[in-house]
């Protein structure tokens, strides 16, 4: 029987980390599925899923731990219960000041909304300079909240927040079979 694995990865950032933790993947028999992986503050930092047989996954925990110079976490997948959502796209754009991912969590929480991916930066604005804020975020959304009232939400929080904000729908979607 498979079981779907999470690990998580950080270490000094240095050519090879991929290979070797692919290679320790390969090796027990395992297959890698998806992954985000990236280099913040002169760290790797990376999280993906893996599939292997159940009686592996310790072997597959063990061999990525004996890497050198790598923290890893294996985590068991959990089953997700298969409930209708919405799929929507976030960006956020803005001067670059504390608090901005709070504000926009909190409202997303508030409404009951889950981040499935999120990734931000700060980078220079063309004309002054001056540190910008850039965010991007898939959101899944429950069925019953009304898109007009999570855009209300946030347009009032990106106004105070002065960032400009843009909101893609994707429509309805079941967990397993794409669009409903």
């Amino acid at each position: 029987m498979h079981t779907s694995l999470v690990i998580t990865i950080v270490g000094d950032d240095k050519p090879g980390i991929v290979e070797d933790i692919s290679g320790v993947v390969l090796a027990v028999g395992a297959n890698w599925e998806e992954s985000r992986m990236a280099r913040l503050a002169g760290k790797f930092a990376g999280i993906l899923r893996v599939t292997a047989d159940a009686s592996k996954s310790r072997d597959l925990a063990k061999a990525l731990t004996a890497l050198h110079g790598i923290t890893v976490v294996v985590e068991t997948g959990a089953e997700e219960p298969e409930v209708p959502f919405r799929t929507i796209g976030l960006e956020l754009v803005g001067h670059d000041r504390p608090g901005i991912v709070r504000e926009i969590s909190s409202v997303l929480a508030g409404h009951g909304v889950n981040i499935e991916e999120f990734e931000s930066e700060i980078t220079s604005a063309p004309d002054s300079g001056d540190a910008l804020f850039r965010g991007r975020a898939r959101l899944r959304t429950p069925p019953q909240l009304a898109p007009d009232a999570l855009r209300a939400a946030l347009e009032a929080v990106a106004l105070d927040l002065m960032v400009d904000l843009k909101i893609e729908e994707s429509g309805f979607r079941n967990q397993d079979s794409g669009l409903v």
